[in-house]
């Protein structure tokens, strides 16, 4: 859908003043980003070994400080996959003006804001760098310059524009919502990580993607400086990235009158009506279905969803969540049966049952005789049906997706990823990304709990109970010179990916440097 509004758009003459951006941020804060990343990860359908990829991309990143803090630059101009393990990433900086290259440290990567934290060790980086000064969030029509190395040349580029819009956000490369700045500044590819000047040369955020479409025309997105604030301070708390949390509950709007009326609500009182709460989640706790939030920590919520937001805005209810940190807590004042009481919740970092992303992990898996078995996530739908796979993948796996949701802390949507043809899977070469159910009557809770189920099997069959009643046995006596018969013909390093090596101690990874997506909470 559209982004684009109908209507006139007035706007302010716009200045640049001689110091736009300011002399000095140019020369000390700008870098070109070289990077070369090696990363392991699993093929499917056509091979189930894992392959090597090299990437190689240019961009840029604004410095924080000359040795204090560490040079940020957005995850995506580091050339490597978004699920790549950032250990792997051999990343090269080097100093506008400068034709020497430096060895940088992935400190962080914050996968929901976009952004990962480096630092050069080589004190020679940082001779003569001044610090960059953070700026306040802007305000609409305000003017601004995006600084960075885009397509079209191999020069430092500066575009200017204003601001359009400021708003809760969908975070495209981690699949979340956050506080954005909507600018009408050209960002093209490269120009991902660069710096967003106003006009006075402080940095008020970070180029990180924009709006491609027949209909769209210079829309594009700046994180702003209160999300890199809350990525830094979340690393110093914590010496890494923690996440942003949520209450882990679906609600609605209580526009209607009707509505309000029902719940007793009186004339003046607002709020949301809570519909689901998950149960996984600690708000679970404390929350019901049918509460209505009127207060988030004192700050009222109204009955379209919204909170006040500088002076004469409003901005999306999730904005206020997004500003704690994982394991705060927030007072809640709710409306219950017609009485007003006042609630404490934690907040989580996000427990979906099927993952967003991989969290710059290489994913598990696990093969028995010919059977790959793998964990369902939106990355790998996306690896196996292209970018229509809201359209082409299984209804049961898209359902699990979009509407499903953790029962257990460590659920995880366990799939038969393709079967490959051997004796012992004879007959059973064309099923593919179906749900694993139950394993000889137990239920399957995760991948971990499948091979552990499957390791200490002793009985003569094998009895795989898959979504769709669909069944598939496999004969006890069959299973293991199959597998090793598979292994050695697919050139497969191990029956199992590193994070399941505990559970089938006999198997040896061929390659320990690879790392994988099972689950914290496994």
């Amino acid at each position: 859908m559209s982004l684009l509004r109908h209507g006139l758009l007035l706007r302010k003459p716009f200045r640049i003043a001689a110091r736009f951006p300011a002399p000095g941020a140019l020369s000390a804060l700008d870098c070109r980003i070289c990077s070369q990343a090696r990363t392991t990860k699993s093929k499917s359908k056509k091979q189930a070994a894992e392959s090597h990829r090299s990437h190689v991309g240019n961009g840029s990143g604004p410095g924080q400080s000359a040795k204090e803090a560490p040079v940020q630059k957005n995850v995506p101009v580091i050339g490597a996959p978004a699920d790549a393990d950032p250990e792997q990433h051999e990343v090269k900086v080097k100093r506008r003006g400068d034709d020497q290259k430096f060895i940088a440290e992935v400190l962080a990567i914050g996968i929901e804001c976009d952004i990962a934290l480096l630092t050069v060790k080589d004190e020679t980086f940082w001779e003569g760098v001044q610090p960059l000064a953070f700026g306040p969030l802007p305000r609409l029509q305000d003017a601004v310059a995006v600084v960075g190395y885009p397509i079209g040349g191999d020069t430092i580029s500066v575009t200017s524009g204003v601001v359009s819009r400021i708003e809760v956000t969908s975070y495209v490369h981690g699949s979340t919502e956050l506080l954005g700045v909507q600018i009408d500044a050209a960002i093209n590819s490269g120009n991902s990580g660069g710096p967003v000047f106003n006009e006075v040369g402080e940095c008020v955020g970070i180029a990180f993607q924009s709006l491609a479409g027949s209909d769209a025309e210079n829309i594009g997105y700046v994180i702003p400086t209160p999300v890199i604030q809350h990525f830094l301070t979340d690393f110093r708390r914590n010496g890494r990235f923690t996440g942003f949390p949520v209450m882990g509950m679906r609600w609605q709007r209580m526009e209607s009158h009707a509505l309000r009326s029902a719940y007793g609500m009186k004339k003046q009182q607002k709020g949301i009506l809570v519909r689901h709460v998950q149960p996984t989640y600690e708000t679970a706790k404390h929350l019901r279905p049918d509460d209505i939030i009127m207060k988030f920590d004192g700050i009222q919520v109204a009955s379209d969803g919204t909170v006040p937001f500088r002076e004469k805005e409003r901005i999306a209810f999730n904005y206020l969540t997004s500003q704690k940190y994982s394991g705060e807590r927030a007072v809640l004042d709710v409306w219950r049966e017609e009485k007003e009481v006042q609630l404490t919740v934690q907040l989580m970092r996000p427990r979906l049952l099927v993952p967003l992303h991989l969290a710059n992990a290489d994913p598990s898996f696990f093969v028995v005789a010919g059977i790959i078995f793998t964990v369902c996530s939106e990355p790998y739908l996306l690896s196996e049906y292209g970018a229509d796979y809201m359209s082409e993948a299984p209804v049961k796996l898209l359902e699990r997706l979009m509407h499903g949701e953790r029962v257990e802390p460590d659920e995880q949507v366990v799939i038969l990823s393709q079967v490959l043809a051997c004796e012992a899977t004879l007959g059973y070469e064309d099923y593919c990304n179906v749900q694993v159910l139950k394993f000889n009557g137990t239920p399957v809770r995760n991948l971990r709990h499948l091979t552990e189920l499957v390791s200490k099997c002793e009985e003569k069959y094998m009895r795989f109970d898959l979504a769709y009643r669909e069944v598939i046995t496999l004969r006890m006596d069959m299973v293991k010179d199959a597998t090793a018969s598979i292994l050695e013909m697919h050139s497969i390093p191990a029956a199992v990916s590193k994070a399941l090596m505990a559970v089938v101690p006999e198997e040896q990874p061929a390659d320990t440097h690879a790392t994988e997506s099972a689950p914290a909470t496994v």
